[in-house]
């Protein structure tokens, strides 16, 4: 395997479930281990799509553990030539069927509007979702799909009744708060995936004196180190500036003076 998946593995063990089993969700989140023996070198992940290849990198996870037996995944139901969903995997763990459900986000501390709902403060680097839209389309949608006519018959085929089967989570984020502002309160949400800040491209001259990383968006699952290019502030800003334009946050690494190093989200926000 090469370095590159190897580190952006790492970097999805590190990263904990976004809540422990409470009031988020009353699906119970799956417990995958942080730390695992190293990735077989002729297993070879495919997707170049952030979410899929955290998907691949579960179903890995999952299929090495003994108590599970694989069924199936990314299974798509459709009405026609129409794709209703699709449920992402479907095991059994120590015999008990299982219908799993994967998410990895990035979310930030929304500070510009006020929300009714407080999971609606943790929104995409670019504003365009939240975690209690996600939350709904989960409840609402993806996990209800099990129950629905159309999968019926994908169920019959491997000997499964719906109800027999129990739904659960793997739903792991890094979350991000503003700039000189990381005293808050994240809770019910777990702390633990404080990955770093953001700050808005009208303050980035504070961090003019600084070395910078822009990691592609596959490597933002990584965790920072010092085994990188690194980039003056004013080449890192014509990469930003492009990005700004398009009305996308980009990601970046910073590195310190003191050779410290911190993920850092530059929002056009």
């Amino acid at each position: 395997m090469d370095t590159k998946t190897q580190l952006r593995y790492q970097g999805y063990l590190s990263t904990p479930s976004l809540w422990t089993n409470g009031p988020v969700s009353p699906f119970k989140q799956i417990e995958l281990a942080s730390n695992t023996d190293a990735i077989d070198d002729t297993t070879v992940f495919k997707n170049q799509r952030l979410g899929k290849l955290v998907e691949e990198f579960v179903f890995y996870q999952l299929k090495n553990q003994k108590e599970v037996s694989w069924i199936c995944d990314n299974l798509q139901i459709q009405k026609g030539k129409q794709t209703v969903g699709e449920i992402d995997a479907l095991y059994y763990y120590e015999g008990i069927p299982i219908h799993l459900e994967v998410a990895y986000k990035f979310y930030l501390l929304d500070t510009l509007e006020n929300h009714d709902e407080p999971l609606a403060y943790w929104i995409g680097p670019n504003r365009k979702d939240s975690l209690f839209y996600k939350l709904g389309k989960l409840h609402n949608k993806q996990f209800p799909l099990l129950h629905n006519e159309l999968t019926k018959i994908h169920l019959k085929n491997h000997n499964l009744d719906p109800k027999s089967i129990k739904q659960q989570l793997c739903f792991k984020a890094q979350l991000f708060l503003p700039y000189q502002d990381s005293k808050r309160d994240v809770s019910p949400l777990n702390s633990g995936c404080m990955a770093g800040f953001y700050i808005s491209y009208t303050k980035l001259e504070l961090f003019r004196s600084l070395e910078f990383f822009i990691p592609t968006k596959l490597d933002w699952l990584v965790v920072p180190n010092h085994n990188v290019e690194w980039i003056t502030y004013a080449s890192a800003l014509a990469i930003i500036e492009k990005d700004l334009k398009n009305k996308r946050s980009p990601l970046v690494w910073i590195k310190y003076k003191d050779d410290r190093l911190q993920k850092c989200f530059i929002v056009f926000w």
